[in-house]
């Protein structure tokens, strides 16, 4: 089982490893959020047309925290999973769709480490984009 796994991660995470300087954290947020957010996270994507919900722009989040960057809402946001997320809110729930996708593959252990590192790495993007 533990080859299994490890060609899959590896097969995973070929197509990154074989740009020169891949900028993961950029990578997965345009994957993922750039349709909705923009790629600067204005609330300017594509899909914003199609949506009857505003989407926030979340380049002032540290702005509207005090200027410290809320990591743990954001992340949890995202994941979506924990339950602290708004009861109106058309965010997908990543945590369960990166799950779904990986479960699969690499198992629960695996998948949940896989979760939270693309979790972290989004959040760690948006954090990037402050202003």
């Amino acid at each position: 089982m533990k080859p299994v796994m490890t060609l899959c991660a590896a097969l995973l995470a070929a197509p990154v490893l074989a740009q020169e300087n891949p900028d993961i954290e950029a990578l997965l947020f345009e994957e993922n959020c750039a349709v909705c957010h923009g790629t600067g996270g204005k609330g300017d994507g594509p899909m914003t047309e199609m949506l009857v919900a505003e989407v926030p722009d979340i380049t002032g989040l540290s702005a509207r925290n005090e200027g410290a960057f809320p990591m743990l809402y954001v992340i949890q946001t995202i994941d979506g999973r924990s339950g602290m997320r708004p009861h109106d809110s058309v965010m997908p729930r990543f945590g369960r769709r990166f799950l779904d996708d990986l479960f699969p593959l690499i198992g629960p252990y695996g998948a949940e480490a896989m979760i939270r590192g693309r979790t972290l790495s989004i959040a760690q993007y948006v954090e990037r984009i402050q202003e």
